[in-house]
């Protein structure tokens, strides 16, 4: 006679199978957050060679669409500078420097929505003056600091941003349309390269991430033998 603690241990019934996933959760987590980022890197790079595309094919519409998004940029930061103004926190003396900052933005940000011609002006020398005061600043400081590391690469960069921001602001027009241009050629040369590197990852993910062999089966599984 057997026990029935016997009996119902000696049905040959084997232990469920657990995969490596559920023996090490963090890993199968690890795995799925690789697998989640090279597809994140992949559609990044297939939308960046599509937007280089139709900015190529298209570059007057998309100055026109670049021109109002410009626009709705200065009017957004128009309506922050004025709310600002009438803040509790902001002092009394740079109220009303803060009012008339936020209604030039606001004019200027409704000056674009007149034409194309327009806001692309006002682009081209938005970024004229940006790079010419930030090449300005760059190269100041690199000059006044002769024992700062890179100094020379500073000089050098701050007197090509300053020359590329007189461009702009000299002939905004034709400056704006090859910027647009060379934008076009960055964003799909940059696709490209994140399509490869998604690529790799993808590769390296098969090869780290516990796929079938995590699910395989010993070939040889011990079976008890049942009791008589």
């Amino acid at each position: 006679m057997t026990s029935p603690s016997e009996s119902s241990s000696g049905t040959g019934a084997a232990p469920p199978h657990r995969t490596e996933a559920q023996d090490n959760p963090l890993g199968g987590s690890m795995a799925a957050l690789a697998n989640m980022s090279w597809q994140l890197v992949l559609t990044a790079g297939l939308a960046a060679i599509a937007l280089g595309i139709v900015i190529l094919a298209w570059p007057a519409e998309t100055l026109k669409v670049v021109g109002v998004l410009f626009g709705i940029y200065l009017l957004l930061i128009g309506v922050f500078q004025l709310a600002a103004a009438f803040g509790t926190h902001v002092p009394g003396h740079l109220r009303a420097l803060h009012f008339l900052t936020g209604a030039l933005l606001v004019l200027i940000g409704l000056v674009c929505f007149r034409g194309t011609l327009q806001s692309v002006l006002l682009l081209a020398l938005w970024i004229g003056f940006s790079w010419l005061l930030r090449g300005t600043m760059v190269t100041a400081t690199a000059a006044s600091a002769p024992d700062m590391p890179g100094r020379g690469w500073m000089l050098f960069s701050g007197i090509i941003e300053m020359l590329a921001g007189i461009v702009l602001i000299v002939s905004p027009f034709t400056s704006i349309g090859a910027l647009t241009l060379v934008a076009g050629i960055m964003a799909i040369v940059l696709g490209v390269t994140e399509v490869f590197h998604a690529i790799r990852m993808r590769v390296d993910v098969g090869r780290l991430t516990p796929g079938e062999a995590a699910e395989r089966r010993p070939l040889f599984r011990h079976q008890p033998h049942p009791q008589h």
